[in-house]
Parts: C-alpha cells; structure tokens; sequence
C-alpha cells in the first residue's frame, strides 16, 4: 500500500507539472507568434499608409486645381501637379514610381506623366504607356488605370509586374473626376521588395517565418516563393483560410501553428511556425521531469519500507507545490534539501517553477507597462501598493517611504487646440523629466495625466532637493521651449509615509494628492509663458 501510494503521488505530481508546463508553453508560444504578427503588421501598415496617404493628398491637390479639360487647361495643371508630386515623394522610402494619366477619351494630346525612380538616385521622367494601345474597359490588363476607372474609387492593387520596367510593384490608385467626367487616374508604385524586407524580418525558432495573402487565401508574398511562383497564384495551405486569428494547419505532413492579422491594404500577414518547434521547449522539460520521476520511482521501491516516514511529508509537499502551480500559483515553496532523491526531484521542481516564474514575468512587463511612456502603468502601481501595504502590515517595523504625485496641467487645451499627437509628447517629456528626477524611484502612469514616484532609500532621503530639482527643469523647459506642448507645466505634491497616522498606502497616496492640488492652486496665478494657458 506504501509503494501504491507513493507511485500515485508521483504520478499526480508530474501529471500537474506537465499539464501547467503545457498550457504555459502554448500560452507563451501563441504570445509570441501574436506580439511578432502585430509588430509586422504594424511596420507594414506604416508603409502602407504613409503611400496611400501622399496619394490622397495628391489626389486633393487634384480635385482642387482642375479647372476644365481643355488641352492648355489639363497640360498646365498637369505641370501644377507634377511639381505637388515632387514636393511630397522627395523623402519617401520604396517607391519606384509615380503617375498621372490622362484618359485618351479626354485628350489625345495630354497624356500626363509618368516618373520611375530605379536606381535609387531619384525620379526621372520616363516615357509613358500608351494607353489607345489597351481596351481601357477590360480590367485584366493595364489594372493600375482600367481598375481604378471601372471602380470609381481609390483601390489597393495586388503586386503586377510594371509596365516596361519588368518590376514587381504594389500600388495605391485614385481616378480623377471633373464633375462627372472620368478624367484619369494618379497613382504611386511601391518596390515590391520593400514589402518583402518587412516580412523578411519576421523569424522565429528556427523554421518560422511569415508571408502575406489576399482576402482568398492567395500567396501574394512567401520568402519561400520566387517571383515566378507567386505569379501562379497559388493558394495557401487548406486550414490558413479561416476567421479565426489562430490558426493550426498541415502543410507538406508538418503541423503548424500560425496567427493572422489584416493589412490596411486588404491583405492578411500570417506569421506561421511548426508545432515540434512550438511545442520543443516545454517537451524538454515534461521529458525532464518524467526521466527524473521514473528514476527516482526505482529508488523509492528499493528503499520504500526503511524511509517511508522521511519521504511521505516531502511527496505531500511536491504534490501540494503542482496543485498550486497548476492553479496558477507560481510562488510555492519548497524548502527541503535533502541530499536524497526527493532532494534531486524537489531541485528539478523548484528549477521548472522558477523557469515558470520567468515566463509570467515576461508577460507581466507587457501587460503593465505603459504604452504611451513605457513606464509602470496603473495595474502595475496597485500590485506595488499591495505589495507595500503587506510590508508595513508585518510587525518588524514600519518602511520608510514618500509618494509624490504629478499632474499635467493645461493637456487638455493642448489636445483641443494642437491635436492629440502633440498632447502625447507633452506627456512623454513629462515622464522623461520625471524619470530623469527620480531615477532611482519606481514611476507610474496612473491617468491620463497624472503620474506617481514612490521614493525610498537614497530618493527618499534626497526628497525635498529632488522635488526642487524637478521644479527647476520644468520651469527651465517653459523659458527654453517656444512650443506649448514641449513646455512641461506639471504640479507635484509629496507626502510622507507617517505610521502613526497613516494605517494604509492609500492615506500617504490621498496626502501626496491633497499636496498636488494644493500645489496647482498656487501656480493658477502664473501665466504659463509662450502658451497662453492657465497653469
């Protein structure tokens, strides 16, 4: 019955350890595949937007100046246009072309123009297609200027091999109206290989990758492919093609695991990765413990009867260890060093936990990390209040502590008079300066414009010439800066951790805002200088 009953254990405790140490090894790996999918999508959306973008600006321009269609009416402000062209690409990154074509039903003397950029030295009038040569009705060839016209609204085209420059391109094309007359279209080419760059980027293990589709399931871009075999338009692998942003799929006999995400263009980018790379590092350790178990099950039916009573009570502590850490308590203890096997299996157990440890770790500094500033956010403000507030709950003694509170005055007027853009970085020279101040406190972000530093040890005692540092470089940005969102116009207040009369952090955080609000007060006389706002 002693040995049935220790095999159970064991059995119990490694099925606890390997069930935790799955769920978080799949956690962690569709993390992953989910933070690099939205980086791309990111990086490529930016490039993306910044083309589309300069053409609707372009296209505004357009709308705007054309004012009839006779011949020296469309040939001078083509000539208008072309230089608005320049203007806008002149520090633009991937494009290989850029257009303006006018419809041979409209003139057939002013066809536009027609600029390629190859070399990288910059755009040189080229000559351009003939478009009578074409049926301009017919979407299948010349897509760049039947599309847009048979459509009648700006539209993302799928890569297409340019027109006598033999280069894969992408591109973004708007027609232009005069009144209700299809005038001709404006369009920019992007080098396919910029996009290809971005995706190329995007590794992981040793056999992840990531690739684009279109809305059916079409290669449009796979580093696998060459520019021959994506022509074919083949498909992706059957089980990609689904609503759901994970996915699991078999391609070539291998599973995979992928995550997808959409393009501003219409795309999807899928970051994709083979489960056995997936599933590798948390098979490395449920092979770990089972090899030390079932060593460890030899020794203990040896040896059983002799030591049952000194193993019983480290088993019980195992099992108990893998019941919390399967209930998502990673923070057990086991604190037996035996020189025995129950030793080495608690040491195996105590290194898995800890490897545990690290991974929520990892997800924790990106779940309470501030996205604007990079700096502690609310949640992350209220574990360390938590956390406090058992330390000062313990009878060794009180800590030694001050909050000081910020709040940034005047952020709404920036916003509404300035935009949000410019709000966001009074905000972030804020947290700088703050950090900068206090740079051996931990600071946090709590609002929208209210910050939190918690000073102790060599900040704590420092704290009144901080807080009169701090004033000085905010007062030195408002004389220095002639911007009104680069002026840092903040109000601080500091309370001290008082134990006899402060029983909860929470009373220290209401003195330390108390102060604040005292402190804007004060300063609603002034006039902050160069922006016209009230302190």
């Amino acid at each position: 019955m002693t040995i049935g009953a220790v095999i159970t254990t064991m059995i119990i405790a490694a099925a606890f350890g390997v069930v935790a140490i799955q769920r978080l090894g799949m956690s962690d790996a569709e993390q992953m595949l989910l933070l690099l999918c939205e980086a791309g999508k990111k990086n490529l959306d930016d490039l993306f937007e910044n083309l589309e973008q300069n053409v609707k600006i372009v296209s505004s321009y357009v709308e705007s100046d054309l004012g009839g269609v006779s011949d020296e009416a469309l040939q001078a402000h083509i000539d208008r246009v072309s230089d608005v062209f320049k203007r806008i690409l002149v520090k633009t990154n991937g494009i290989v072309t850029y257009y303006y074509r006018i419809d041979p039903a409209v003139s057939s003397s002013v066809k536009g123009f027609w600029f390629v950029n190859l070399d990288g030295e910059g755009f040189a009038p080229h000559e351009v297609t003939d478009i009578t040569q074409y049926d301009t009705e017919d979407t299948s060839q010349l897509v760049w200027f039947t599309v847009p016209k048979a459509t009648g609204e700006p539209v993302w085209l799928k890569p297409y091999i340019t027109d006598n420059l033999d280069v894969r391109v992408i591109s973004y094309n708007v027609p232009v109206y005069f009144g209700e007359q299809f005038v001709g279209v404006i369009g920019i080419e992007l080098d396919y290989s910029a996009m290809a760059a971005q995706v190329n980027n995007i590794t992981l293990y040793e056999n992840g990758y990531a690739f684009i589709t279109d809305a059916d399931g079409v290669i449009v871009y796979h580093p696998h492919m060459s520019i021959q075999e994506l022509e074919t338009k083949e498909k992706a692998p059957y089980g990609i093609i689904s609503s759901d942003s994970i996915v699991r799929y078999n391609y070539k006999g291998t599973e995979k695991l992928a995550f997808r995400l959409p393009l501003i263009n219409g795309d999807l980018l899928t970051v994709s990765a083979p489960l056995s790379e997936v599933n590798a590092s948390w098979h490395k350790w449920i092979a770990v413990i089972i090899i030390t178990f079932l060593a460890l099950l030899f020794v203990f039916i040896v040896f059983i009867m002799k030591y049952s009573e000194r193993i019983t009570k480290p088993l019980q502590k195992l099992t108990e260890a893998a019941e919390q850490i399967d209930e998502g308590n990673y923070d057990c203890t086991l604190d037996y060093d035996g020189k025995d096997e129950i030793g080495a299996l608690t040491n195996t157990f105590r290194r898995v936990t800890e490897n545990l440890k690290k991974y929520i770790s990892r997800l924790n500094d990106l779940a309470y990390a501030d996205a604007l500033t990079s700096l502690h956010n609310r949640g992350a403000f209220d574990i360390m209040v938590r956390d406090m507030q058992t330390q000062i709950d313990q009878p060794e003694g009180p800590l030694a502590f001050a909050v000081c509170m910020f709040d940034c005055n005047s952020l709404k007027q920036i916003n509404d008079e300035y935009g949000h853009d410019k709000g966001d970085i009074y905000l972030k020279e804020t947290a700088r300066i703050i950090c900068d101040v206090f740079e051996h406190s931990p600071v946090f972000r709590i609002g929208g414009d209210e910050f939190v530093a918690v000073l102790q040890n060599r900040d704590y005692e420092n704290r009144e010439a901080l807080l009169r540092l701090f004033d000085e470089k905010c007062s030195e940005k408002r004389e220095t800066e002639t911007d009104p969102w680069k002026k840092v116009d903040v109000s601080r207040g500091l309370a001290d951790y008082d134990p006899q009369e402060d029983k909860l952090i929470d009373d220290v955080v209401r003195h330390a805002d108390r102060a604040m609000y005292e402190n804007k007060r004060s300063m609603k006389c002034r006039q902050t200088e160069g922006t016209g706002f009230e302190a």
